[in-house]
């Protein structure tokens, strides 16, 4: 019998994406989002979709649903109100957790961890949110529901075959360290057998206007059009992809630039970026498949997480 997984704030299914390749069973998703709950759907049509506000969601609830305690919960809390990227965010790192409304919802993840009890959890969130003060509050909120030990692990989704960049934090119950892959996939790897007019689902060509196009002709690989002020640098957007190399950091309000066409890139390449599947399908408008892509957890990355832990942990 397979494994049960629960993923909270599920988005487009990233992180589910993983642990179904891997072999387990995902029983139940929770999104607040009613587009990401239909991608979600689209692609793990056995599994049990809620659209709802996890704080109207408790563990009776899953519990009842699913038929019994998940063996391991997953899931990845909105980021914004930690990353270095919202130049918004609160200045108290604490007021980051317990004041901001989006950053209390780490504590809801915590609160449905500790009414599921499941013998595994793994939250993701982004670096940021690994700072001392931090990390001394939440292990006092996991500790609260009976996990002694937690654990900070900083992965790089690139070592794990993510053909981009992509450093986040997994905390969990216990200690995660999934072989690398052992080499780098480069954007040429990743996205150089298809273009805008090939048919794969999401992969639309995007038109600029002529005024961008006129200054998109001029950007060279690396280099990006525009900058936006984060809240401790600065963030390129529409960025030329080298070819050669990593692409950068897939972000839901990133856009990047084809290495050789005058173009943006299509969700489906954005995607491929990301480790998705060609058949996993996005829904809703542009801008909401770019980000179902942007904020999740690539797939490869999961991938590497579900193999460790039932190799490891649950044999």
């Amino acid at each position: 019998m397979p494994y049960i997984v629960i993923d909270l704030f599920s988005g487009g299914g990233g992180f589910s994406q993983g642990f179904r390749k891997a072999g387990f069973r995902i029983a139940l998703a929770i999104d607040v989002d009613p587009m990401c709950a239909k991608t979600f759907s689209a692609n793990f049509p056995e599994t049990v979709m809620l659209v709802e506000d996890v704080r109207d969601v408790n563990g009776y609830d899953i519990k009842y649903i699913v038929g019994r305690n998940p063996d391991i919960v997953i899931g990845s809390p909105p980021c914004e109100p930690f990353t270095g990227a919202n130049p918004n965010r609160e200045k108290d790192p604490l007021d980051r957790l317990y004041k901001d409304p989006t950053g209390t919802l780490v504590l809801e993840y915590i609160r449905l961890v500790g009414e599921l009890q499941p013998k595994i959890f793994v939250m993701e969130n982004v670096p940021a949110l690994n700072i001392r003060v931090l990390r001394e509050a939440l292990v006092k909120e996991f500790k609260y529901y009976g996990y002694e030990r937690i654990y900070f692990n900083i992965l790089r989704a690139e070592d794990y075959g993510t053909p981009s960049h992509r450093v986040r934090l997994f905390i969990s119950n216990i200690p995660l360290n999934p072989s690398p892959l052992g080499r780098v996939i480069t954007v040429d790897e990743a996205i150089g057998d298809i273009s805008c007019e090939s048919d794969l689902p999401n992969n639309e060509c995007v038109k600029l206007s002529d005024k961008k196009m006129k200054r998109i002709i001029r950007i060279g690989w690396g280099k990006a059009l525009y900058y936006y002020q984060g809240a401790n640098k600065k963030i390129p957007n529409y960025i030329r992809l080298d070819p050669n190399k990593l692409a950068p950091t897939v972000l839901g309000s990133s856009r990047f630039l084809h290495p050789y066409e005058n173009r943006l890139l299509t969700v489906r390449e954005q995607a491929r970026l990301m480790g998705f599947p060609d058949h996993h399908i996005f829904y809703g408008d542009k801008d909401q498949q770019y980000n179902q892509v942007g904020e999740a957890v690539p797939p490869p990355l999961s991938y590497a997480i579900a193999l460790y832990l039932l190799n490891t942990y649950l044999k």
